[in-house]
């Protein structure tokens, strides 16, 4: 009985938070092993902090509260995190990729919270097919690589 309630977490769910985790650790995983920015801890504390936040707003039952704001101002402040990873080198803005990680990351957290965690599985798969099969794309076919992502490019090959 001690045991049990030492490790209760209601009205949260450790599966959720299991979810959280595994989620940010699959697109955190292909980040850190490719060198980018938003590795495995910062995408599982990502996903978790955002489903923490949603399934708590959840909880505010009152005539004053409206619990879908709070989801929008996760979605702000997650802004200023993405904004916080792209930066300017040689007039070409790197980062951009990584920012929109982080916003995908939120929106699974958001999807934990709201709708199921395994679906937000998926997702997260998604998110990782999409970052991985662009990259395969771009070397496969010069056609991927024109424009600003030829300057990137060669900024790549600088370095």
């Amino acid at each position: 009985m001690i045991i049990e309630t030492l490790f209760s977490i209601e009205p949260y769910s450790w599966i959720s938070i299991g979810a959280s985790i595994l989620c940010g650790t699959i697109v955190g995983l292909e980040r850190q092993l490719r060198g980018k920015p938003v590795g495995i801890r910062t995408s599982s504390l990502i996903v978790l902090g955002t489903y923490i936040f949603v399934a708590t707003s959840a909880l505010i039952e009152n005539e004053v509260t409206d619990t879908s704001r709070i989801i929008g101002q996760v979605v702000t402040g997650i802004g200023f995190l993405g904004a916080g990873v792209m930066l300017a080198k040689d007039g070409a803005v790197v980062g951009v990729t990584s920012a929109a990680t982080i916003w995908a990351l939120a929106a699974i957290g958001v999807c934990i919270a709201v709708v199921d965690a395994f679906v937000a599985l998926k997702f997260a798969v998604l998110v990782v097919l999409i970052l991985y099969g662009v990259d395969l794309l771009e070397d496969y076919s010069s056609m991927f690589t024109r424009g600003v992502h030829s300057k990137y490019a060669k900024w790549r090959d600088k370095s």
